[in-house]
Order: C-alpha cells, then sequence, then structure tokens
C-alpha cells in the first residue's frame, strides 16, 4: 500500500537533569558540537542555532577522518521554552522535540519524518545514538 504520508519514527531518552538543563544543552552550540554524533568516528565541529519561530539552525557533521561531512538544518516552526521544538528541515520533512519536565529528570521524545534513501530501522538507530549521547553528555557534565 503506497502512501503519500511520511514514515514517522521516534526516539526518546529519560535524562537525569531537569528541563532548563536539558533545553540549554539541547539548544546552545556550544554543547550542540559536544553531543551531536552518531558515533565515535563522527563529531559536530560547527552548530549554529538562531531559536526562535523562523529562526535557523545548522549543524556541520563530519568524519574526524575527513572522508565525508554534510550540513544538517532547518527552520523552527515551533519553539516553546522548556516544552517543545518543531522544525522543517532543507529537504521538507518534519521534526518534533517535546521535552517533559519529571522534576529532576527530563523525558525528551523525538519524532521525524523518516527520508526514503535509507531503511526506517537505519535512521531509527542513528537517530537513537545521538539521543544517547545527548543522554550522557548531558548526565555527565
Amino acid at each position: 500500500m503506497e502512501t503519500n504520508q511520511p514514515t514517522k519514527v521516534t526516539v526518546q531518552a529519560v535524562i537525569q537533569a531537569p528541563v532548563e538543563k536539558v533545553w540549554r544543552y539541547w539548544t546552545e552550540p556550544d554543547h550542540i558540537t559536544k553531543w551531536n554524533q552518531a558515533s565515535e568516528d563522527w563529531h559536530a565541529p560547527r552548530a549554529e542555532n538562531d531559536l526562535r519561530v523562523g529562526g535557523k539552525f545548522l549543524t556541520r557533521m563530519e568524519a574526524k577522518d575527513g572522508s565525508m561531512g554534510f550540513d544538517f538544518g532547518g527552520v523552527y516552526d515551533v519553539v516553546n521554552r522548556h516544552e517543545a521544538i518543531g522544525y522543517t528541515l532543507g529537504d521538507g520533512r518534519r521534526v518534533d522535540i517535546v521535552f517533559v519536565d519529571q522534576g529532576n529528570e527530563t523525558k525528551v521524545i523525538e519524532t521525524f519524518d523518516a527520508e526514503s534513501s535509507n531503511p526506517v530501522e537505519f535512521q531509527q538507530a542513528g537517530w537513537q545514538a545521538i539521543m544517547d549521547n545527548f543522554k550522557a553528555y548531558t548526565e555527565q557534565n
């Protein structure tokens, strides 16, 4: 059965930190460059973030050996401080992130439109790996 609706994929984590810290680490470029990679052989050498509706963000993602890299960016559609972020990627796909304040911990739920050139399971694993890096970085710093 074919559909014009993109497949929605969700990744999540419970971060052992209050929502104010989680929000700051998720949105500030100095922190983004420390956690935004799916594996140890990649890194994010640069991040820019204009966190407002209509604002743009861009994270440069590169293999540490210099063999490949790409810009990951989009435009914000939703910015509700400490609650939710929504954006549209350059290729038109949607991403929505919800921050659930649970006192001394925060649940982060990220849902994105899958792209069509890689298996959904591969995409989910990559985005979950980035989420897991975010969790580890935020809890350790």
